[in-house]
């Protein structure tokens, strides 16, 4: 989908930020803005500050800033296109689609409202069954002999479905609306067409997206009867295989505690935030898929899943391996915790406590360790036939990860136990050798470099630092004004274009790709761009580390040339000889340091 530049300025002109970010935060008048504790990061004192004249936001303590478009990106867990369509739901506005036929905007707009009109009606069920828990004791009695206090009901709002078959035809007196078996509340017997409620006699579990809207139901029984656990269907706003039961509720926790803790149940999440632990998610009754893993990701940088020690678990831990791997970046934490076989996480805490839980969480297994556990399972490394077994197992594993120095290692240790060096099984595997990943082919000697104005990044550098800013929003805000300063002077066509994105992020704010597309249109270096971005491979991370790096290589370079410069001038040049004599004096006295 291509937004108009136009159509977002103008919906993040008509939004008031803050009152946007009140919802999230409490804010508090402080001068010309309004100041509270910022959600992005753990703090007492309030550093986080509102411009209501700017519309723009700053933490003076973590250095997060942006808009009321980033806002909704950072702390709600949107995605760039989710958080414009939330904003122009508030205003009534219609996003045009320059790619799209009427024909296609109409049943778009169609969707939107059938998705809120089915929002609508589970929030409308949902308070029915809170209604209907305050009234039935034996659900009460359950949820307090499960160690829950009313507190942490009312904060995951959790009810009750009550025995009756029909039990929601007092909530909605057109029981033969559509949109209750479209919601999946209601089933329809395609026999007889009979209806009756698909939730009977269980503690009812809202499941909410990351705005906050309830768009399905997880039940559990209060006895021992199965299922025990019943989910809402696939529906127009819900999809088990996106959604994770308690986001919504766990995402400052996220941040305060640094990770998050994926389980296997409903349960799991409520007991877990009631011990102290309300970081807790968990999956809708399936096994994690990458799009679980890469949802987490937008609020933390480690995830730790919790299993069972069983083979169940296990099967589930691999699943869960493999969703999580094309996103385990050098800069991304991922781990394994199996709890003995008599234990869920509830019942772990209860009998050795919160610290000791603590501990098993830190001491959980790395994501690189259990990928080696799994590729030598069942094969025997004192032979070459399992070594060689080994060797196949670990290799759509390990070409799943995201190149970097994580995947670079996990290749040495693999060659190791395979008993092979790292460039055999490189070539066993069709793998180039090791090189700097943004390297490319010298010029020759012989052949001359066009001048050209304005400093000149090695082949490949430069197009590599455009793709990581110009892809990842955040990226451009997290280099320094020196930074700044080195990319900008570049030659054409980078210089020009790192200097446009400065102006950018500076005028509106961090911006997502399909953003600043919108706004190159025109720009002389439009098409070198859109080339640069086009052509990075869907696998390759915006890694900051790398563009750092990049940055580092290149002041090397500059000041390599400026000290063979002052070398040659240094005898004609009492100038240059003082310059070199100082810098020869402080690079002795950084290696004494």
């Amino acid at each position: 989908m291509a937004i108009p530049q136009t159509f977002i300025q103008e919906l993040v002109s008509r939004a008031d930020i803050v009152e946007i970010v009140g919802r999230s935060v409490q804010l508090k008048k402080g001068g010309a803005n309004y100041m509270g504790l910022c959600p992005f990061h753990s703090e007492k004192s309030p550093s986080f500050s509102v411009s209501p004249s700017k519309q723009f936001y700053h933490c003076f303590g973590c250095g997060k800033n942006g808009n009321v478009i980033s806002f909704l990106i950072e702390n709600n867990g949107m995605t760039f296109i989710e958080a414009v369509q939330d904003l122009a739901q508030q205003f009534g506005m219609q996003i045009p689609e320059d790619d799209a036929t009427p024909q296609d905007r109409e049943r778009a707009a169609q969707q939107r409202a059938k998705q809120a009109t089915l929002t609508d009606v589970l929030e409308k069920a949902g308070e029915a069954y809170r209604k209907h828990l305050k009234n039935s004791p034996k659900a009460v009695a359950y949820l307090k002999g499960r160690g829950l206090s009313g507190e942490i009901a009312r904060e995951f709002g959790l009810g009750y479905a009550p025995e009756g078959w029909r039990s929601l035809a007092s909530v909605f007196p057109d029981y033969d609306d559509p949109l209750l078996a479209e919601s999946g509340l209601v089933i329809v017997n395609e026999d007889d067409d009979k209806r009756y409620d698909r939730f009977r006699d269980r503690i009812m579990f809202p499941i909410r997206n990351v705005k906050g809207e309830c768009i399905g139901f997880g039940g559990r029984v209060l006895g021992d009867e199965k299922p025990k656990y019943l989910n809402s269907p696939e529906t127009p706003v819900f999809s088990k295989g996106r959604e994770l039961y308690g986001l919504y509720e766990a995402r400052q926790a996220l941040r305060e505690q640094g990770y998050v803790l994926v389980t296997e149940g409903y349960m799991d999440v409520v007991a877990l935030a009631q011990l102290g632990f309300p970081n807790a998610v968990a999956t809708l009754g399936t096994a994690c898929t990458p799009d679980h893993v890469q949802k987490l990701f937008r609020f933390t940088d480690s995830v730790v899943f919790s299993f069972d020690g069983d083979a169940a678990g296990r099967r589930a831990a691999r699943k869960a391996l493999d969703g999580a791997l094309p996103y385990a970046t050098d800069v991304r934490s991922v781990k394994f915790l199996f709890l003995p076989t008599e234990h869920d996480p509830d019942s772990y805490i209860r009998e050795f406590g919160r610290d000791a839980f603590s501990r098993y969480v830190s001491e959980a297994t790395p994501l690189s360790r259990f990928l080696i556990d799994s590729a030598r399972e069942g094969c025997d490394l004192g032979t070459a036939e399992g070594r060689a077994h080994m060797a196949a197992n670990a290799r759509p594993l390990w070409n799943a990860l995201p190149d970097g120095a994580l995947k670079r290692q996990l290749l040495a240790e693999i060659a190791g136990l395979a008993q092979l060096d790292v460039a055999e099984l490189s070539g066993l595997w069709g793998q180039k050798p090791a090189g700097a990943p943004w390297s490319r082919p010298r010029r020759p000697e012989s052949a001359p470099r066009p001048a050209r104005p304005g400093r000149q990044l090695p082949p490949g550098r430069g197009d590599r630092a455009l793709q990581i800013v110009l892809r990842d929003p955040t990226a451009w805000e997290t280099l320094s004004q020196d930074d700044h300063t080195l990319l900008c002077e570049l030659a054409p066509p980078h210089g020009p274009l790192f200097a446009w994105l400065d102006s950018q992020v500076h005028d509106h704010g961090p911006q997502p790709w399909e953003a600043l597309r919108d706004a190159l249109q025109g720009h002389q270096h439009e098409a070198f761009a859109v080339a640069q971005v086009a052509g990075v491979l869907p696998d390759i991370e915006n890694d900051l580390q790398e563009l750092r790096q990049i940055l580092a290589l290149e002041r090397k370079r500059r000041g390599d040339e400026e000290m063979n410069d002052l070398v040659a001038r240094a005898p004609t040049d009492p100038q240059a000889y003082e310059q070199l004599r100082q810098r020869i004096e402080a690079q002795k006295a950084k290696t004494r340091a």
